[in-house]
């Protein structure tokens, strides 16, 4: 019994001072969820949903860290701790430094392999990283990777031990200094433009594996041919005798399919297989399987949504956006995914899901991500919420002369070949680690010309690599006549000032109906929204006001519609939320009701 005390004893003395060497950083204002903040259980959710397996260990929580001279060596003592995976910048890294582009940033932690481990292959995954880091396991080095956006893994297998490991990042990061994708990020924040992100952002973890095992899933459903395409990878192709896929509904195996690895699997669903939308956001649970001589080597769990999301001329003969073949009025929030506590990082699972559920709550069936990458958890809840997603590619780089209301006529930019590779690099990432979540509609290459370099050549790569998805070429411009769609930003009301007759033709920004709200503001004063508003009532007839002008617009040309945005964000306050998702700053009811009625004004045209 005395054992059992001092074990329990022993623990809340660790708890107790982990708690004690965390504080958040900074006195803006916080989320509820971060007010809670457990250090010792930071984001605890398996991070893979799309992939998963059943062993994992989370490498959460705190780190010790140092900023030091960029090309310094590795630090032989840290400076303090951070609380992993929050920026450094951010208030919950319990650090709110910025890092700088003449610096690096150093963490450190130790941590056991469980002997259960024993003699399979072990792989450390990083969920992003911004923007360049190098890591080290037990001082050899495992590995580099460049790009803040997409997941990497190393194999550590080599350089792991018995015991205690140790593992050090060293992060370096331009901001707006270099030419990488770095979204709304700048080092001195104002309007438009936000406090950087700089380090680990996302889950840190590792996973155990065997020999061989399942390294990649792309999942594509074929609604008009009722298929479920499955290709798989596995890192030891030549000795894998076959993959095998397994498709459940609720538990009953519908269909299945094999295959030799490398070869896809065209999976035959029910001939009354059921269809994904937004409102009815069916997903088939998935088991892929992996032999090697016949045996059974590797398993995952996964899942799929039967939908196809294509164009088509309605009987009016104006190009509409089609979800299943049928028509769909694709209507939602400009979402950035920015917290006034974890700048990227959303504090907690259920915070990471509240933006999205709201957007439902309110009646739309559409989210675009706005010049960043979710952690893969948030797409998973877009799929098994029911929200159609846009995904924009984060902008970065210098830009040519933005023309915005005409075909772009003028001399686009010249990356340098670095620049050039890198944006293709990262774009094909996020396009890999985000291929199979159903919920993803339109890939956005480029946003009101920032960084926009060779568009119809970016696009026809994009279009070749995802054929299975629309390609949105320029959100706001620079226009070209190529990819899927013509997309138009109008602030604040709707116009539809130019017109596409051989693609539909889409508003991917308006509104901005600025609300700020006394304690829930990023700062006292320069709170901006495109037009200003004292109250939620005039807000929300303002708001109602342009959803009918939409709704007009609807009948002659638009095929969708954005509306900045779903919360506030630092001083902009023209969200529908407070940046601290603690008021829903306009009347609901009201907003559900005009938006489900735009939602739906294309249905049944033919």
């Amino acid at each position: 019994m005395d054992k059992f005390r001092l074990f329990f004893f022993v623990l809340l003395v660790n708890v107790f001072c982990a708690e004690a060497q965390w504080r958040p950083a900074g006195n803006r204002i916080r989320t509820t969820w971060a007010e809670h903040m457990d250090v010792n259980n930071v984001l605890p959710e398996y991070p893979r949903p799309i992939m998963e397996r059943e062993e994992w260990l989370n490498l959460n929580g705190l780190w010790h860290y140092s900023v030091l001279p960029a090309g310094s060596s590795a630090p032989a003592s840290y400076e303090g701790q951070i609380l992993v995976p929050y920026a450094i910048e951010s208030s919950l890294s319990g650090v709110g430094r910025k890092l700088g582009e003449e610096n690096e940033l150093w963490y450190m932690r130790e941590f056991e392999i469980p002997s259960s481990w024993k003699n399979r292959r072990v792989l450390l995954h990083f969920g992003a990283v911004d923007w360049k880091a190098d890591v080290w396991i037990n001082d050899i080095k495992v590995g580099s990777h460049t790009g803040g956006f997409a997941p990497f893994c190393f194999d550590i297998t080599s350089s792991i031990s018995k015991g205690k490991n140790v593992v050090c990042v060293k992060v370096w990061d331009p901001v707006d200094k270099g030419f990488q994708p770095r979204g709304k990020q700048v080092d001195n924040p104002h309007g438009i433009w936000y406090t950087s992100v700089s380090g680990i952002w996302q889950t840190v973890w590792l996973e155990p594996v065997p020999e061989q095992y399942i390294e990649k899933v792309r999942i594509t459903p074929d609604v008009d041919r009722n298929l479920l395409a499955v290709n798989v990878a596995a890192n030891m192709q030549d000795e894998v005798d076959k993959v095998e896929v397994a498709v459940f509904d609720g538990g009953k195996k519908v269909a299945s399919g094999a295959a030799l690895n490398n070869v896809g699997i065209d999976v035959a669903m029910p001939a009354d297989a059921k269809l994904w939308s937004p409102d009815h956001p069916f997903l088939y649970d998935l088991e892929i399987c992996l032999y090697a001589h016949g045996k059974l080597v590797d398993k995952v769990k996964s899942y799929a949504g039967m939908r196809k999301y294509s164009t088509r001329r309605d009987k009016n003969g104006i190009m509409r956006l089609q979800l299943n073949n049928c028509d769909i009025f694709q209507f939602g929030p400009l979402d950035q995914g920015w917290w006034p506590d974890g700048l990227y990082t959303a504090p907690s699972d259920e915070a990471l899901a509240y933006d999205i559920l709201k957007a439902k709550d309110l009646g739309f069936n559409m989210i675009r991500k706005h010049v960043k990458v979710e952690p893969a958890r948030w797409y998973s809840y877009c799929d098994r919420m029911g929200i159609i997603v846009w995904q924009d590619m984060p902008n970065g780089d210098r830009s040519p002369e933005w023309q915005p209301g005409c075909y772009f006529n003028g001399r686009d930019v010249t990356r340098s070949s670095e620049s050039e590779n890198n944006f293709r690099k990262e774009w094909k990432e996020i396009i890999d680690c985000l291929y199979s979540y159903p919920s993803i509609a339109v890939w956005v290459p480029f946003n009101e010309a920032w960084g926009q370099f060779k568009t119809p050549e970016i696009v026809a790569w994009t279009k070749s690599y995802d054929p299975s998805r629309l390609v949105n070429p320029a959100s706001g411009g620079n226009h070209y006549a190529c990819g899927d769609m013509l997309d138009l930003h109008k602030y604040p009301a709707p116009e539809l000032y130019l017109y596409d007759g051989a693609r539909p033709t889409v508003l991917g920004e308006y509104g901005g109906i600025g609300l700020a709200l006394e304690g829930h503001t990023w700062e006292d004063r320069r709170n901006w929204g495109y037009v200003q508003f004292k109250n939620a009532d005039e807000a929300t007839e303002e708001y109602i006001r342009y959803a009918r002008m939409l709704l007009e617009l609807a009948k002659t040309g638009f095929s969708a519609a954005v509306y900045t945005q779903i919360t506030d964000v630092e001083v902009e306050v023209n969200g529908l939320i407070t940046y601290d998702r603690k008021i829903v700053k306009l009347d609901e009811a009201k907003l559900r009701e005009i938006n489900q009625t735009v939602c739906h004004s294309l249905d049944n045209r033919f």
